[in-house]
């Protein structure tokens, strides 16, 4: 079963994820910030980053990280160009806006990491 990163400070969003990457088959692990994630990241095979939180938000996960060793796809309200081409140069995979469609999600992630 692959381990799907879940990386967003609200708890309820976090949950949604998890209701729907479960459903889908995969494992779950939850991280609070990108600094919670640092710790948390061995072993994934994709994360979903929100962009705004405290301490490390998504973007500079994505900065201190890159696609290494999993791909990330930013999962935000946030739909600002500049910010998409931040994340994009590196090194995010994707970039969807929240709210999201559970089966427009498991597609992404299903052509990410099957």
């Amino acid at each position: 079963m692959k381990k799907i990163l879940i990386i967003d400070d609200s708890p309820s969003i976090r949950q949604q994820l998890s209701l729907c990457l479960t459903g889908g088959g995969y494992e779950v692990v939850e991280a609070q910030d990108g600094l919670d994630a640092m710790d948390k990241r061995a072993g994934c095979a994709l994360a979903l980053c929100d962009v705004n939180m405290p301490r490390m938000n998504g973007i500079e996960f994505v900065e201190k990280v890159g696609s290494q060793p999993m791909p990330i796809v930013m999962l935000t309200t946030e739909g600002k160009p500049e910010l998409i081409d931040r994340a994009k140069k590196a090194g995010a995979k994707g970039w969807m806006v929240k709210p999201f469609k559970p089966e427009q999600l498991l597609s992404v992630v299903k052509k990410l990491v099957g």
